[in-house]
């Protein structure tokens, strides 16, 4: 791992403190966890510009209608079976 040492507001640090406490774990996991999500956030926000400037091709949606399929069976009848 890589140490980060970096300074933040009063206001920052009591809030960091109070969910750390409530949460009951340790301030560098909760602040690790934190960078985590928000990076993960940020490459999501990469993914949907990446996937808008450049939209499937036709091989690439070639299986696209499967998920319009639907049930192969009608199962609502299902329900009476039990009784």
């Amino acid at each position: 791992m890589t140490m980060y040492s970096f300074r933040v507001d009063e206001q920052c640090a009591v809030e960091t403190e109070a969910w750390v406490s409530a949460l009951g774990v340790e301030r560098s996991e909760f602040l690790r966890e934190a960078l985590r999500q928000h990076l993960a956030r940020l490459a999501g926000e990469a993914d949907a510009e990446t996937w808008a400037r450049h939209p499937l091709h036709g091989e690439e949606r070639a299986l696209a209608g499967v998920a319009e399929w639907g049930p192969a069976e009608e199962w609502s009848d299902w329900a009476d079976a039990t009784r």
